[in-house]
């Protein structure tokens, strides 16, 4: 699929914030984090917008050129990190400082994320609801993908539900045998991909 891609720039964050809330505002996690509809649309795009912040600060945020699509990727390199993360902390005071639940969904999956290889982290790819299935969230993850397996890092994900699982086993990852279940909620599945020869 011909996908004009581009890195997003600062001046892109209220678009991406709205995409990647509209585009996750019913996702499983999302749902569990706030279960609660009316409030979920009012905060979800703050919650959102941290994770934008942090790719936007210390990542890569790839846009397709006409908005319609968007990826979050983080580089992280190998060792355990010298500080503590404090996006969870921020997830849970920026969009809803009462909800323990804004704060533990970063906690859980933090806490079985691999740091003994260096490797590209994608944290979030969204597409607008309406042109989900036409290949574009897999065009932008692909763009980074040829990288990886060019200079031979390892990719890493969680996926949020059991299709986006196997939407991202047909680009080569594979669930890493131990899910991360949310508390009288949906599981995530860690998903790990080796650099392939191309």
């Amino acid at each position: 699929m011909g996908v004009t891609i581009r890195t997003a720039e600062e001046s892109d964050r209220a678009h991406l914030e709205r995409l990647f809330d509209d585009a996750f505002q019913h996702d499983p996690v999302s749902s569990w984090v706030f279960p609660d509809e009316a409030h979920r649309r009012k905060v979800h795009g703050l919650f959102m917008g941290v994770f934008l912040d942090v790719a936007l600060s210390e990542g890569r945020v790839d846009i397709a050129d006409d908005g319609t699509a968007a990826a979050l990727w983080l580089h992280v390199p190998a060792g355990e990190p010298e500080e503590e993360d404090d996006t969870p902390t921020r997830m849970r005071e920026t969009a809803d400082p009462d909800n323990e639940r804004a704060e533990l969904v970063g906690r859980l999956t933090g806490a079985v994320h691999p740091h003994d290889r260096a490797h590209e982290y994608l944290l979030l790819v969204a597409v607008v609801p309406g042109r989900q299935g036409e290949g574009l969230g897999t065009a932008l993850i692909d763009s980074v993908l040829e990288r990886c397996d060019r200079d031979g890092v390892p990719a890493y994900l969680e996926a949020s539900s059991t299709r986006s699982r196997g939407l991202y086993e047909r680009l080569g990852f594979a669930f890493t045998g131990t899910a991360v279940q949310l508390p009288d909620g949906p599981q995530m599945f860690p998903m790990w991909r080796e650099p392939r020869q191309r």
